[in-house]
């Protein structure tokens, strides 16, 4: 890219950049805590959503080291919503290995950054940009999409990663690599947008490629998507005479690792039927099916869920297939602020008539037959 472009780039941001509470302010250095928090939470998730989760982890833990000493339960509910719950998981592996190995200092190069927990190739580049002002080519889906269309690379995602990687890596000015970073991120997220890009506005119009084809929305390619597979299962909420909620701990390893769920039977390709759904049933009770199916979309697969309710007795315990190690009873007041992900929230606002239960965030989710949030 000529060096006048990427001094335009660099004026539009001074000027137009979003102020984010990552950020560091005019006249103060970076935070690698603060940027690599927010590179984390960023990762498949919007600059809305995590706003709000970003600002309450940093007020209540306000370095690496404050997070590093947190508890599992503590980190995972208060990431509930958030999704991809791997991150969270990853997240406090890397804060305490940063606190007790790096003194607390987060690693100043690429290669260093990604020996942690968590840390892949663009989070890697993102943090030793951003926070150390390192040459390093932070690609992530702005990115590609700014570079595919400046430079009119009409070979298909994935395919063509490779050669965007090594035409944003061919962009980067030195010094400002972290200002360039975070004002190509900028640009893609605000002017160079998957829809409609507002090309009247972009600094880089001059020099792109695709504008000048005409091919500027149409870009990047991408190949054809197979359709996700389809998991079932039934899953059982057992509610107690004084309104407590029965859950289940899920395997500390895989998805949705160490999070609250309602029991379920396995999730499997085939649909169960009602007598062999039961089996899994955590309780004995009279146990009554509900209308519809609770739908759920995860990054590799769509689940389908039936959904059953039981009131129980104040003495009831959970069978043995039901785990009883890894069940608990939750009261109303302390489900809002359980670590329940997404998926769960609406299962129990499908089963709970009285939805003050249920945190508002959950309330606020598609009705349960059709809604598709993406997590996990």
């Amino acid at each position: 890219m000529p060096v006048d472009a990427s001094e335009a780039l660099l004026c539009w941001y001074a000027v137009d950049k979003r102020r984010l509470p990552w950020r560091a302010e005019k006249g103060a250095g970076p935070d690698p805590y603060r940027v690599w928090l927010s590179e984390v939470m960023l990762q498949q998730t919007t600059v809305a959503a995590v706003r709000p989760y970003f600002e309450a982890f940093v007020a209540r833990w306000p370095n690496v080291e404050a997070l590093a000493a947190a508890e599992d339960g503590a980190l995972m509910a208060a990431w509930a919503g958030l999704g991809y719950y791997a991150r969270a998981r990853n997240l406090l592996a890397c804060a305490r290995i940063v606190a007790a190995e790096h003194k607390g200092l987060f690693p100043d190069d690429e290669a260093a950054l990604r020996k942690l927990p968590g840390i892949g190739a663009y989070t890697a580049a993102a943090i030793a940009a951003i926070a150390f002002g390192r040459r390093a080519a932070a690609v992530d889906g702005n990115v590609e999409r700014v570079v595919s269309r400046l430079h009119a690379v009409k070979e298909p995602l994935p395919a063509a990663r490779p050669k965007i990687r090594a035409l944003a890596d061919a962009m980067i000015p030195d010094p400002g690599a972290g200002d360039f970073a975070q004002a190509m991120m900028d640009l893609g997220a605000t002017i160079c947008t998957p829809r409609r890009p507002a090309c009247g506005l972009c600094p880089l119009r001059p020099d792109c490629r695709g504008f000048a084809e005409g091919l500027a929305e149409a870009l990047p390619y991408r190949a054809a998507k197979g359709e996700r597979p389809v998991r079932r299962g039934a899953t059982f909420v057992a509610v107690r005479a004084d309104g407590a909620v029965l859950l289940r701990e899920r395997p500390l390893h895989g998805l949705l690792g160490g999070m609250l769920e309602t029991p379920s039977s396995p999730w499997e390709e085939a649909e169960p039927d009602g007598n062999s759904a039961r089996r899994y049933a955590p309780v004995a009770a009279d146990w009554r099916k509900l209308p519809g199916l609770l739908e759920h979309t995860f990054t590799h697969f769509h689940l389908e869920l039936s959904v059953y309710r039981a009131e129980v007795g104040q003495d009831a315990q959970p069978k043995r297939a039901a785990e009883p190690e890894r069940c608990l009873w939750l009261k109303p007041r302390a489900l809002a602020d359980a670590a329940l992900p997404s998926v769960m929230r609406k299962v129990l606002l499908h089963a709970l008539e009285e939805r003050r239960v249920v945190s508002p965030a959950a309330r606020a989710s598609p009705a349960p037959r059709h809604a598709r949030r993406r997590s996990a």
